[in-house]
């Protein structure tokens, strides 16, 4: 491998999340709406699929292609949702958690203080995919966590 060949690629981070949907087109249309994402790269298939598209948030990438079975590539739809989530740190919860609703998305929890520190909201976009939208608005003492969130536990009834 030549030296100047960097082994994460500039703009990237160790871990890259890669979504699969069933109209990749509209997804990416979706996440600009919703989350100011700007695509970078897109390879469309002969058919018009999506094969590859990598998106932007913030300085974060995404990776996102079509929907394709045949190579497992399977979205949150066709699996009757997704065990995963998206967690985005933003400036403003409730102003981007208003942009994704706007944009389409189901609203999960409205943005609520967290006893951890933040303030987050969730929704599930419109191709299966759940996303946290939150903002940092209290550092917490590591030593307090535990008893913050064993008095959150007790006054709830269900989980959120």
């Amino acid at each position: 491998m030549p030296t100047n060949i960097k082994p994460i690629p500039d703009g990237y981070h160790t871990l890259t999340p890669y979504l699969v949907v069933r109209s990749a087109a509209e997804a990416l249309a979706f996440y600009q709406k919703a989350f100011g994402a700007s695509e970078t790269f897109r390879l469309n298939a002969p058919d018009g699929k999506i094969v590859h598209a990598e998106f932007k948030i913030g300085d974060s990438m995404f990776m996102l292609s079509d929907e394709n079975p045949q190579c497992t590539d399977v979205s949150p739809e066709t699996l009757g949702g997704s065990p995963v989530k998206q967690f985005l740190y933003v400036a403003d919860t409730d102003a981007v958690f208003a942009d994704a609703i706007q944009a389409g998305a189901q609203e999960i929890m409205p943005p609520t203080n967290q006893f951890w520190g933040d303030r987050m909201g969730s929704v599930t976009d419109p191709f299966g995919h759940h996303w946290l939208i939150a903002t940092h608005i209290e550092d917490v003492d590591p030593n307090e966590l535990q008893s913050r969130m064993e008095a959150f536990f007790s006054s709830q009834t269900a989980c959120a």
